[in-house]
């Protein structure tokens, strides 16, 4: 449903892929394997169990609630999508109006026992609407090195009012769902009337909508209560009600409560609805989960324990595999690095496309360079320092040193709507003025004249620890300290924390979007104002009308008008620009089987619960 910033896989959750090596293994006995545990590598530690915050939407944390929960629908790695019929089922009951009904499978049930019911359904719908909100919470305020210093101010109007975190846009996605969604079958379906007909509802109900437990959080917030049937009447009476009082501290609990980097203390906190559960979080370290031996709604998972060590350096878990110390890795690769792999035994791998694309993205209202605000509110002489420093951005010299050692022809990518190759996607290239941006250090340096700030500071934010990263920073500044520019690396480890949420730490940044989904209308979560993956403040009317109409138009051809559209947007506002589509290469041991790489988040994750120790039970 949302556009995955981080999801970052390194990045920040259209299709196509180059598989080099590697093969799969038949399926085996569909049963836990005792005492069989697998380790495997990530680059990112994860931080939080609830991703439809702001703060939150990370690759790092949605491949773990992915191995932990199920949802309606997930993605197969054509990216197909795959409804998952025990888990639950989807059936649209009529087009005019749209009106979907959502129903839980029986004997599907959260890892304390609890049934997984209607009331998680609502609970989903009220966070992601802005029908069950309350007051404004004040814009956070920083100190020079990113700290909120409001923070007190911004919890107060939390707690008075009621505030999700989830930047719900209204007439968007869920918010098109106005009333109480109905309740029916004994507490186990919802059926949801949209007020205009959302043309991704089909992709709405995934494992990263539906993690979060009602009863849970419910008693979170409301500690007295430890019966699960009373929690589930309380939020559904609260929701029913828009009782303000009762949702604002459900709503705190929902924002705060699953944000943790080590284990948490309420087992609340990490109820699971799928295969497994998290039994142990070291900080920055690893996170460690154990099968359930009650899950029967889907694939049974073989071994007993996974354990998802965080490991940034893609040198580091080549290195961690080869020893033995995890089974299986994904890294953005370099030539030494497959070349490495090419030489080691016991070893299988893939190399393809991944659903992640490398782009540098421009703050544009933390009172730093780029910001009007700076300038006494001139937005064109901002646009101008903006679109200067955009002409800097090397991405032919990037391609050229750093992909095309991995992949001889591969070329930059020149869309940030589109995949290449996809329709849409030339006819996008010719029109919305990317062309313009291609490097020409001449022409930054007329537009910083023409602004009058001839040498401006930029803070430039990427990963610290991940050496392509590092590589495409020593271009970047290169290229533009040439126009003048003054480049200050604001390069750190805790980087998709600092992206979402320290908007005064940094002025340009660099990673990947990694797409969680093929809804039309994924990318409204970047562009729109106040838009889930919009960190930097940017806001333009026709992008915000371009955003809600593509969400209720069903026909392809203007979908695709539309899109072309807002592409145009993103490079006269100077606020983003693309770089490449990321190779990727993912390696396992051959002690396992049925590693099969994914394209779009969860990546490698996606199909876990059939990986299995090689030779299957004994």
């Amino acid at each position: 449903m949302k556009s995955h910033r981080i999801v970052a896989a390194g990045a920040l959750v259209a299709v196509g892929a180059m598989v080099l090596s590697g093969c799969s293994a038949p399926n085996r006995d569909p049963e836990i394997v005792g005492g069989s545990s697998i380790t495997v590598a990530w680059n990112d530690p994860f931080f939080a169990y609830n991703s439809n915050l702001s703060e939150t939407n990370a690759a790092a944390n949605a491949n773990i609630i992915h191995l932990a929960n199920n949802g309606f629908v997930s993605y197969d790695p054509t990216p197909s999508l795959v409804h998952n019929d025990k888990f639950g089922t989807v059936e649209k009951i009529s087009d005019s109006p749209l009106k979907v009904k959502y129903t839980i499978g029986e004997g599907v049930t959260w890892s304390d026992g609890t049934p997984v019911d209607a009331a998680d359904i609502i609970l989903s719908w009220a966070s992601q609407t802005t029908h069950r909100t309350e007051g404004e919470v004040p814009e956070p305020e920083y100190d020079d090195e990113g700290n909120v210093t409001n923070q007190d101010a911004i919890d107060a109007a939390a707690e008075k009012g009621v505030f999700w975190g989830t930047s719900a846009v209204k007439d968007r996605q869920l918010d098109l769902v106005q009333e109480m969604p109905e309740i029916g079958d004994d507490g186990r379906s919802v059926t949801m009337t949209y007020s205009k007909p959302w043309a991704d509802w089909e992709t709405y109900g995934d494992a990263d909508d539906l993690n979060i437990s009602a009863h849970g959080t419910v008693q979170l917030a409301f500690p007295e209560i430890t019966d699960a049937k009373q929690a589930k009447d309380k939020l559904i009476e609260a929701v029913k009600n828009n009782d303000t009082d009762v949702l604002g501290k459900i709503a705190t609990a929902f924002r705060t409560d699953y944000v943790y980097k080590s284990t948490p203390s309420k087992p609340q906190q990490t109820l699971s609805n799928g295969p497994y559960v998290i039994t142990e979080l070291v900080q920055d370290q690893y996170v460690t989960l154990k099968a359930r031996e009650d899950y029967t709604w889907g694939t049974k998972p073989k071994y007993e324990t996974i354990t998802v060590r965080f490991i940034a350096d893609p040198q580091a878990q080549v290195q961690a595999l080869q020893n033995g110390e995890v089974q299986i890795v994904q890294s953005q690769p370099t030539a030494d690095l497959l070349q490495q792999l090419e030489g080691t035994s016991g070893i299988k791998w893939e190399s393809s496309k991944e659903g992640t694309y490398e782009h540098v993205d421009l703050q544009a209202t933390n009172g730093g360079v780029f910001d009007p605000a700076t300038y006494g509110g001139d937005a064109e002489k901002a646009k101008k320092i903006r679109k200067a420093f955009l002409l800097t951005i090397p991405r032919d010299e990037i391609v050229e040193k750093l992909v095309k050692p991995l992949e001889p022809g591969a070329t930059t990518r020149d869309s940030n709507l589109f995949l290449p190759g996809a329709a849409g996607y030339d006819e996008s290239v010719k029109t919305s003025g990317i062309a313009e941006l291609k490097t020409n250090i001449e022409e930054a340096k007329k537009l910083l004249a023409e602004a009058g700030v001839p040498n401006p500071e930029v803070r430039f934010l990427t990963a610290q620890d991940n050496p392509r990263r590092q590589s495409e920073l020593q271009l970047i500044t290169a290229s533009a300290e040439q126009a003048g520019f003054k480049i200050v690396d604001a390069s750190t480890k805790e980087w998709s924390e600092v992206v979402s949420g320290q908007p005064n730490a940094y002025d340009a940044a660099l990673f990947g979007w990694a797409s969680t989904s093929t809804g039309v209308g994924e990318f409204g979560a970047n562009y729109v104002t106040g838009g889930t993956n919009n960190y930097y403040g940017w806001s333009n009317t026709r992008m915000d009308e371009i955003v809600k109409e593509i969400d209720v138009t069903t026909d392809a051809a203007q979908q695709q008008k539309l899109t072309i559209e807002a592409e145009a947007i993103i490079y006269d506002e100077a606020w983003s620009i693309p770089i490449f589509q990321h190779p990727g290469v993912v390696a396992w041991s051959e002690k396992v089987e049925n590693v099969k790489p994914g394209f779009l988040a969860p990546q490698y994750f996606w199909n876990a619960t059939e990986w299995a120790p090689a030779g299957g039970t004994k």
